[in-house]
């Protein structure tokens, strides 16, 4: 759990710092998720990274006043989203939160996975924001390491359901965080 939430929090700090860069005219470019515009896959970002990880936390639905919210078309998003993340890793501080499972409706699963998929989400989809605004997404080898097994765990899954595409082939030896990206379908040399 120690580990996990370390990562929780590097990942919450870098995805704060890639959200606080993203410029405020660029709501319509294109992303490297093909079906999202730049407002779309921020919208996602937020309300899963954030307002979701911290009503996994509570064991709560997300209402659907956060599901339908365009969390873009405020002024001040980013900071918000700071502001959430820390409110969401903050939930995630006490052990017995990562005790049992977390019902997801048709199925329950261990608190410790969910973490996973949420810290993989905010990695893998903070990379998608940074390369589509020209920027980097910096995670420790421990953090991309946790990524990658996380990706590797689940890649059939969320292919099944479309939210991978299929892997892009890179060599090997390339960065862990890299072979993450690409697992997930993600190509890391990717330039807007």
């Amino acid at each position: 759990m120690k580990d996990l939430h370390s990562h929780m929090k590097e990942c919450a700090a870098e995805a704060a710092r890639v959200a606080r860069n993203v410029p405020a005219d660029r709501w319509d470019d294109p992303t490297t998720c093909a079906d999202f515009d730049l407002r779309t896959l921020v919208n996602h970002w937020v309300l899963y990274t954030s307002h979701g990880l911290e009503h996994r936390a509570r064991r709560e639905a997300l209402p659907d006043e956060l599901v339908n919210r365009d969390f873009t078309a405020e002024a001040d998003w980013a900071e918000s989203y700071a502001a959430q993340l820390d409110r969401a890793v903050a939930a995630w501080a006490d052990p017995a939160v990562w005790e049992g499972d977390i019902d997801l409706g048709e199925m329950s699963v261990p608190a410790a996975s969910i973490a996973g998929m949420v810290i993989k989400e905010m990695a893998v989809h903070g990379w998608d924001v940074a390369a589509s605004t020209g920027q980097r997404f910096e995670v420790s080898p421990e953090a991309a390491a946790f990524v990658l097994s996380v990706v590797e765990e689940n890649a059939e899954i969320y292919r099944k359901y479309d939210g991978f595409a299929d892997p892009v082939e890179i060599d090997a030896s390339a960065p862990v965080f890299d072979r993450a990206l690409a697992l997930s379908g993600r190509d890391p040399a990717w330039k807007r």
